[in-house]
């Protein structure tokens, strides 16, 4: 769809007015042409204030935000106290009794504690019942709500308008002549950078909120590991891409469930604590690459990770090994902790962990059988790494939002934006790690503009990893159904960020790419379901939410007068929605069922009144007063087939030159292509499909073959039978013989041939149908044909 009717129905109806004022200028541009200096003046001026506009919104929205979050928070503290103090004050005895200015002047002790000023509302200091306290706890949960929902659409907020900027300086350049796109970038956005807010930190200090008030103000503590060995639970990992357009959506319908997982609940939140950086080993035939992407049994992934900046003093040395379901055994990731300076003597084998890890068993962080399984693994990866000649190859960076309760791993939820892939390799004769164990020319700042483009891949996605841990015949929570079943992501299974790396910065080693690399240019992004779960949504009870969920308020819906913005030339009717047919008005316009048959009766009552009054040259309607009303008279209920037949034809005719001019924006049309099985690969490439194969498999090709060797010998003895038992001169004998000794021997060779191909499809794991349509077909053919033959020879001798 054109961007100017998208902003229109996206934007949020309270801050109309706080968007970029689209339609204004792209009037702009079309009503001063030929474009000359002065209007390039003018039009930059114009500009210039719009993006001051956005950016001044933006900042003082996010810190009004901020102040709501931090005041809400030391409310409900305040509250937590006053319902612990009414509490103890029913539990005292009656020879220690507590007056009510005791129990305030508690709570008053705790308000100056917590920081509170001495100007607060003369409610606070009003006692409240334990009803009282829950009630405002209720009251608590809305206005948590409203802040979720203006942060959805604060972001939507930026998006739009970053879009709308490139979009008209797009407009600008093709249409005046002047080349304003390429300083664009450093004139105007550099001085005005809206577009590069981080809600992350907004995001975590509202799922702390949050937490706060779902609780009552008694947060779950616990060991965020805890529950990882319990042995009673069906363990699933999916893994998901998020467009860039869903991320804080996505954030924000997970906190409303899942609490964003802090590790320092009392350090500030820094964005560097999300960062997360992994070196990939590897040795120059990919080896490892190769057992990762074809899931083989046992293979293995080696990596150096570490946590924040590249100035951090300990490196977590993993193993990541890959087992199959039949083995009855799980995929492990093991690691332990070194320093970094020990690294490379480490990978060198000139260090060993054994001293290190015994002074933990002297400290006593570690029993001595722990310690005796480090020190294996420690070897284990060692010893690989000298033996198969393994050295740094792809180097993976993201910044990652976990949500999870702590305490309870039944349910783990990873975020990972900003992914990075950069190479680290000198397969291609440039030693970009000069004999270090990693490369030391950039650090975590995103997206690494000192390294060249042909050394890294910018992911365009995000990552969701969503990790279950739910008891033997126990179904996932409702909500997790509902997320991942939603517009919000793109299920991909089996996707690894070093395989992908590899695969994109490797061409010219790499033969065998995933599954989902050739689907890369199709576009993710789905049309939310009309009964999407997942909406942000504010309180009907919320002041100024006329909305029944967050973004545009639907003037059928709502009682109040929406805003409309003037329409320029060339727009008229973009904000109507007549594409759409009569019989799914219901699901377009989201009318209760009553609501949309009185609106269709209506309907019927208009057309058959004004249809009479068509030929009578009633095309347009005068505006109310006071109300800005399309200058084309057109009943959203009524199809686009219905329109007045009295139009003015030179109207139409310009506004169809206008709609010529105003190309499709094509990036921003809803898309319908999503991730298909149906592709093909590059030219001198294959693609590994992920295929599960279990022993049962080859059993069952084995029992199969044996089944029809089995029949092949019964065949066999018949005709031997046959032969045995007949005299020489018995001509039908001898020929029933050599039917059934034939049909016998074919059917030996056939199934040989068949157990053939399907071992080695088994063995090179590839897709094959392994149903046989045809060869018991044939079989049971070539046993009635013999019976047939012998039949009728014998019924001729008669």
């Amino acid at each position: 769809m054109k961007f100017g009717r998208r902003i229109k129905d996206s934007r949020y109806s309270e801050w109309a007015d706080k968007y970029v004022n689209y339609s204004a200028l792209k009037k702009q541009i079309k009503s001063n042409l030929p474009w000359t200096d002065t209007a390039e003046a003018e039009f930059l001026v114009s500009l210039r204030a719009e993006l001051e506009k956005c950016e001044t919104f933006q900042r003082e929205k996010a810190t009004e935000i901020t102040n709501r979050i931090a005041q809400l928070e030391k409310e409900v503290h305040l509250l937590v106290a006053r319902a612990a103090l009414e509490d103890s004050s029913d539990d005292d005895t009656d020879e220690h009794p507590r007056t009510e200015r005791e129990v305030e002047a508690q709570v008053n002790d705790y308000r100056d504690d917590d920081g509170g000023s001495d100007d607060e509302d003369e409610d606070d200091d009003e006692p409240l019942t334990l009803d009282e306290i829950e009630e405002r706890f209720k009251e608590l949960e809305e206005e948590v709500a409203v802040l979720v929902a203006d942060v959805h659409d604060l972001a939507l907020f930026t998006k739009l308008n970053f879009t709308g900027f490139m979009k008209i300086v797009k407009k600008h350049d093709k249409l005046t002549g002047f080349a304003l796109k390429p300083t664009f970038n450093q004139d105007f956005l550099e001085e005005h950078p809206f577009y590069k807010m981080n809600y992350d930190p907004v995001i975590v200090k509202l799922s702390k909120l949050f937490d706060l008030v779902r609780t009552r103000g008694h947060p779950i503590e616990g060991d965020s590991s805890a529950g990882g060995s319990q042995n009673a639970f069906v363990r699933s990992t999916t893994k998901y891409w998020v467009h860039e357009e869903n991320i804080v959506p996505l954030k924000l319908n997970i906190l409303k469930h899942l609490p964003v997982l802090v590790f320092d609940p009392n350090k500030e939140f820094n964005i560097k604590d999300s960062a997360i950086t992994s070196i990939y080993y590897d040795n120059e035939d990919l080896e490892l690459y190769l057992g990762r992407l074809e899931k083989t049994e046992g293979a293995e992934a080696v990596r150096m990770r570490w946590y924040g900046d590249v100035d951090g003093k300990v490196v977590f040395v993993e193993r990541k090994t890959h087992r199959e379901d039949w083995t009855g055994e799980k995929s492990v990731k093991e690691r332990f902790t070194i320093k970094e300076a020990n690294l490379n003597d480490f990978c060198a084998g000139k260090y060993t962990m054994d001293a290190e890890f015994d002074e933990l068993v002297k400290k006593g962080k570690k029993t001595a059988k722990e310690v005796e399984a480090m020190k294996q693994l420690a070897d284990e990866i060692q010893y690989g790494i000298i033996t198969r000649k393994l050295r740094p190859v792809m180097r993976s960076f993201y910044n990652r939002t976990a949500f999870q309760l702590p305490g309870n791993a039944s349910v783990r939820i990873s975020l990972d934006t900003e992914l990075a892939l950069v190479r680290e390799d000198n397969f291609d004769g440039v030693d970009r790690t000069h004999g270090n164990w990693r490369r030391t020319d950039f650090g975590i700042d995103h997206p690494f503009p000192t390294v060249k483009d042909s050394d890294k891949e910018l992911f365009p996605y995000a990552i969701l990893e969503v990790k279950l841990a739910t008891r033997v015949g126990e179904e996932p929570p409702q909500w997790i159904k509902d997320l991942v079943n939603s517009h919000l992501v793109e299920a991909v299974p089996k996707f690894s960020k070093f395989i992908h790396g590899c695969a994109t910065l490797l061409p010219e080693r790499v033969d065998l790419i995933p599954f989902w690399l050739p689907q890369m240019d199709a576009d993710i992004r789905k049309q939310p379901s009309a009964r999407s779960r997942v909406a942000i949504e504010r309180p009907h009870s919320a002041p100024h939410s006329a909305d029944s969920q967050s973004g545009p308020a639907s003037p059928l819906v709502s009682g109040e007068a929406s805003y409309h913005e003037p329409v320029s030339e060339g727009e008229e009717d973009e904000y109507l929605n007549h594409a759409g047919t009569v019989d799914d008005e219901d699901k377009r316009l989201r009318l209760p069922a009553e609501a949309a048959a009185e609106a269709r009766a209506a309907r019927e009552h208009r057309e058959r009144a004004t249809n009479d009054s068509i030929d009578q040259g009633s095309a347009f309607s005068r505006p109310a007063a006071g109300k800005y009303q399309p200058g084309l008279k057109v009943d959203p209920l009524v199809p686009a087939s219905r329109f007045d037949k009295s139009l003015d034809l030179k109207l139409q005719a310009a506004i169809d030159r206008e709609n010529e001019e105003d190309e499709l924006d094509e990036e921003e049309a809803n898309p319908t292509v999503t991730m298909t099985r149906e592709f093909r690969a590059p030219a001198g490439k294959l693609i590994s499909v992920p295929i599960r194969i279990e022993p049962k498999v080859v059993f069952a090709v084995e029992r199969t073959f044996f089944k029809w060797s089995h029949l092949a010998v019964l065949l066999a003895a018949v005709s031997i039978a046959l032969v045995n038992f007949t005299s020489p001169d018995d001509t039908v004998g001898q020929v029933a013989s050599f039917s059934f000794t034939i049909t016998a021997l074919g059917a030996v060779a056939y199934a040989g041939f068949q157990y053939a191909i399907r071992v080695i499809a088994i063995r090179d794991r590839k897709a094959i149908q392994f149903h046989d349509p045809y060869g018991p077909a044939v079989l049971c053919v070539a046993l009635i044909a013999s019976l047939v033959v012998n039949l009728a020879l014998r019924v001729r001798e008669l």
